[in-house]
């Protein structure tokens, strides 16, 4: 099986792009209740994904590109991503603010990467946890970071359903969603 090549700034732009109209899309049929709802102790609600999401859009991926194409080398500060989630106190805020705070930050960044050139894709800093990132590393743990928060997003719904299934869980013994994983479940440290 051949490797898979890597996207160009145009297609990472589409997907995240993408992430976006589908992240609008779940939102405005999710019922308010399934918005705050938490699946588990210490699992985020809808609200607080997307909280997350705005967080490293402006820390994570668009900052710290910005950051590298800005600064020869520069040093990419780690943070906490629990502690921010705790901070910001997103189950409070209105989905729809949260919404469109993360829709003009996406359709910023989806410029900033539609005009990356060939060279400054290999432009990098250093990570104090990970080592050195390069603005291509970074796009593509951008994509695959936007579909394990997409995948949260639905995997907070079906667990909200879950319980209403009554005998048609039986359908899907062995996949009961009752809880969904986290970015520090993926990273291992809960930091990025």
């Amino acid at each position: 099986m051949a490797e898979p090549t890597s996207l160009t700034p145009a297609v990472a732009a589409e997907l995240l792009n993408a992430a976006l109209l589908t992240v609008r899309a779940e939102l405005a049929a999710i019922p308010p209740g399934a918005l705050t709802w938490h699946p588990g102790p210490d699992e985020w609600c809808v609200h607080e994904v997307l909280g997350h999401l705005i967080e490293t859009e402006q820390r994570g991926f668009a900052g710290r590109i910005r950051q590298i194409l800005a600064n020869d080398d520069p040093k990419l500060a780690e943070w906490d991503q629990a502690q921010v989630a705790r901070d910001r106190h997103d189950c409070g805020k209105d989905i729809a603010r949260l919404l469109a705070e993360f829709g003009e930050l996406r359709q910023g960044s989806v410029a900033l990467v539609r005009g990356l050139t060939a060279a400054q894709l290999d432009r990098g800093g250093h990570h104090e946890t990970v080592g050195r990132l390069r603005v291509s590393d970074l796009l593509h743990e951008w994509v695959h970071h936007d579909r394990n928060h997409v995948k949260q997003i639905m995997a907070n719904v079906q667990s909200f359903v879950w319980p209403h299934m009554g005998n048609a869980q039986r359908f899907s013994r062995g996949q009961a969603f009752t809880s969904s994983p986290s970015c520090a479940d993926a990273s291992g440290n809960g930091k990025e």
